[in-house]
């Protein structure tokens, strides 16, 4: 064989060797005790929370860009109203 088909096949099994490396090191990244873990997901879920309350605030606000006044003033008294009764029906059971 010629010495350069050995030297590229030399180098591409080193970039393996270093590819596979490299990803090992990741695993070293791991919380040692539960309370390092716990702490990791409560932080994970507080992201993914703020990320959602964001998301369901410009869900929101473009529901009562695409409405009419009088859809939007029709909702309003809707809402209020359904307030009121259950206010009175919470009241009423007790």
């Amino acid at each position: 064989m010629k010495t350069s088909t050995i030297t590229h096949i030399l180098l591409v099994c080193l970039l393996a060797v270093f590819y596979s490396c490299k990803s090992s090191k990741d695993v070293a990244s791991t919380p040692a005790t539960v309370e390092e873990a716990t702490k990791l997901l409560n932080k994970e879920k507080k992201k993914k929370e703020r990320k959602a309350k964001k998301a369901q605030k410009a869900a929101y606000k473009a529901f009562w860009k695409q409405q009419s006044k009088e859809a939007r003033k029709s909702i309003k008294r809707n809402k209020r109203r359904q307030k009121r009764i259950e206010r009175a029906r919470r009241k009423s059971e007790y």
